[in-house]
């Protein structure tokens, strides 16, 4: 697909506006996906516990992840224990952050 059949599509995203190019016929799913997405990271950002929106985006993902991972070893009915070692680093990661430490990625 050649960059002339790609839309520019704004999104904003916690008050920050973001162009990303896709494909004319995904910028519904674009849309939907960045709101999804900020109202994720907004829940997290108002929860209080994480601060800065580099912490709150990197839980924000590694939130989604998480569950796409489960989603996706259920429907499978294949537990590779890669949904078991993100939920363990998702942990680690809120700990750290709940003590207010550098996170170190």
């Amino acid at each position: 697909m050649s960059h002339q059949d790609q839309a520019r599509v704004s999104v904003r995203i916690m008050e920050r506006e973001y162009v990303v190019a896709c494909p004319y016929d995904e910028r519904s799913a674009l849309l939907d996906a960045a709101e999804f997405l900020n109202s994720r990271m907004r829940e997290i950002r108002d929860s209080g516990k994480v601060v800065g929106l580099d912490r709150i985006a990197v839980m924000a993902a590694l939130n989604l992840a998480h569950e796409f991972l489960r989603i996706r070893d259920r429907e499978s009915r294949v537990d590779g224990g890669v949904g078991v070692r993100v939920r363990a680093l998702r942990e680690r990661v809120e700990g750290v952050l709940g003590k207010g430490q550098q996170l170190e990625l």
